[in-house]
């Protein structure tokens, strides 16, 4: 399995010179199976890049959707392989009726918002709202999802394959205010010896309480789920629009502190645009490598 960040802001898309390293793109994660199939886990303005990749390659592409909120969908308008003439394109998505939407992403593209109608476009892609796990599972690719902490709603996934584990949970609140779609405990054990973590970090201490409700993680949260899960490797994501390079740079510093001498996690990064991590299975487990 290997796993390439190609969005990793959260909210709103933040280019300048204080995110040059990072990144100012929002939320799109690559994964590529062993077994030849792939997935992509949001359709945030990093989309865009990955399209330039893809509309070379051949086959079948899934997109899941933790949630419709503007930075999840709104680079798909500008991913190429939507004008490649017959690209079956799988989008995963949760019905929400009581919005009236079926599909946001094909939803923004209305002639209105944007100059094309979806369809207009030659491409094949079609919104399917059935439960990812058993649709997925006919492609031998395994997916489990639960509820997030996030106004609106929408959804965590668990990605497995030959043993190796990666968790994708963004815009997800640890704490809410209200009675939470999942509780601590439960995340606990959704997340128990996974190999990669991915998970929202957007805000500090000093946020609060002022967002307080919002539907995002406080980092200290985060660090803490990542011992009490004992997860392999921590990746913190989603992070704020305001956050810089050098503020980033230093939670990744307190990230080595905090773990150092814990058993779990053995890795803690911050997600880069860029960024790719190999899980490789082994005898005894599973070797993760940041690259």
């Amino acid at each position: 399995m290997l796993i390439t960040f190609y969005g990793v802001r959260g909210s709103v898309p933040s280019p300048g010179p204080t995110t040059v390293r990072y990144g100012g793109n929002t939320s799109c994660v690559y994964i590529e199976l062993d077994n030849g199939e792939n997935l992509i886990l949001d359709s945030g303005t990093g989309i865009r890049e990955l399209g330039k990749r893809l509309k070379h390659l051949d086959g079948e592409i899934n997109i899941l959707l933790s949630h419709t909120h503007w930075d999840h969908i709104h680079g798909y308008p500008y991913f190429a392989p939507i004008y490649q003439r017959d690209r079956h394109i799988r989008v995963f998505t949760a019905a929400n009726e009581a919005h009236g939407q079926i599909c946001s992403l094909f939803d923004q593209i209305d002639g209105a918002n944007f100059p094309l109608h979806a369809n207009e476009l030659p491409s094949r892609a079609e919104c399917i709202t059935e439960d990812v796990g058993a649709m997925l599972a006919g492609d031998n690719i395994q997916v489990r999802r639960v509820h997030i902490n996030h106004p609106g709603g929408g959804y965590a996934y668990r990605i497995e394959e030959d043993g190796a584990s990666c968790l994708y949970i963004t815009d997800n609140e640890l704490e809410p205010p209200n009675k939470p779609a999942t509780t601590y405990d439960q995340w606990v054990e959704f997340c128990r010896g996974a190999d990669v973590m991915i998970h929202d970090a957007q805000y500090l201490e000093s946020d609060m309480p002022r967002k307080h409700g919002w539907g995002h993680s406080l980092v200290s949260q985060v660090r803490q789920l990542a011992v009490d899960a004992e997860v392999n490797c921590l990746v913190m994501f989603h992070h704020d629009p305001d956050r810089s390079d050098a503020e980033i740079d230093f939670i990744q510093q307190e990230n080595e502190q905090f773990f150092r001498g814990r058993r779990a996690p053995a890795l803690s990064v911050c997600a880069a645009e860029g960024m790719k991590i190999r899980l490789t299975p082994q005898a005894g487990g599973t070797r993760v490598a940041v690259e």
